[in-house]
């Protein structure tokens, strides 16, 4: 039987689409050379110093607030990660095997975070601070007091990952056999331990993927880290941001480079797990 012939409208749409997906990036990249420190025209390729071409590199990695902004980043994404992931785990089995009064509303909530633009949720989420920092302060002595920084951000970014690690969980438990399990206790298996060596396995790429999702999100996040901020809590993003409203130089462009790199690594090793499995 004969292959379907391909549309070239299709294929030049799809093309089209491709370009402007990884079209940016590859511009970022090359201006990550630039020789120009506006970062307007691209001038030629910058050779300066024992670095050669790679100079806004060096630069770049000598660059101490970029060092600590990139430790808070990774901070927060691995820690809201490993707690989102958790905690969105334990929901979608729950929400997916038992029934309990409010299941309804709690899948219906779970929407709302994805849903609802996020500089709204931003503003939310400082009001919300704002106020009970107001009263836990109020209790307090005058020398301690309760303030915006790495643990406020580290909270905010638990609480919109929740959602999607639940969600792309229990797409995953869509399709579980659970006679699977029933097996494994009938054969005189804990629950536990069924739980660790027959469910887990089973759902690890699920789990998996919901993991990379928070990753990423917050990764990038902007809005909701900037509103819930503190000293000592920059982050990638907001570091950024801070550049591009001074003068926009091919040092931002080395960082892009850099934390592209960095995603395409984590992906890559992500994809290899699950093939793996």
């Amino acid at each position: 039987m004969s292959q379907p012939r391909q549309s070239p409208w299709l294929a030049a749409l799809s093309g089209l689409v491709y370009f402007f997906l990884y079209a940016p990036i590859v511009v970022l990249i090359v201006f990550s050379f630039n020789v120009s420190r506006t970062n307007v025209v691209f001038e030629g390729v910058v050779n300066q110093g024992p670095c050669g071409p790679f100079y806004w590199y060096c630069e770049l990695l000598q660059n101490r607030s970029v060092a600590d902004a990139a430790r808070n980043t990774l901070i927060i994404a691995v820690t809201s990660t490993a707690v989102s992931t958790l905690i969105g785990t334990l929901a979608a089995l729950a929400l997916q095997r038992y029934e309990f009064f409010g299941k309804k509303s709690a899948e219906t909530a779970l929407y709302f975070p994805m849903v609802t633009p996020e500089i709204v949720m931003g503003i939310g989420i400082l009001v919300l601070f704002s106020a009970l920092f107001g009263w836990v302060n109020s209790m307090l002595p005058p020398g301690l007091r309760l303030t915006l920084g790495l643990g406020t951000v580290i909270v905010s970014h638990i609480a919109f990952s929740i959602p999607f690690v639940t969600l792309v969980v229990r797409a995953r438990l869509h399709g579980f056999d659970s006679r699977l399990e029933e097996a494994a206790m009938d054969l005189g298996a804990p629950p536990l331990t069924t739980f660790l060596r027959i469910t887990l396995p089973l759902i690890a790429p699920g789990v998996l993927a919901g993991a990379m999702l928070a990753f990423t999100l917050s990764l990038d996040d902007f809005i909701i880290t900037f509103f819930t901020t503190g000293p000592g809590a920059t982050t990638l993003p907001i570091y950024v941001y801070g550049l591009l409203r001074r003068v926009v130089t091919p040092e931002v462009n080395a960082l892009s480079t850099l934390w592209i790199l960095v995603v395409l690594t984590v992906v890559g090793l992500s994809q290899w797990f699950q093939q793996r499995e």
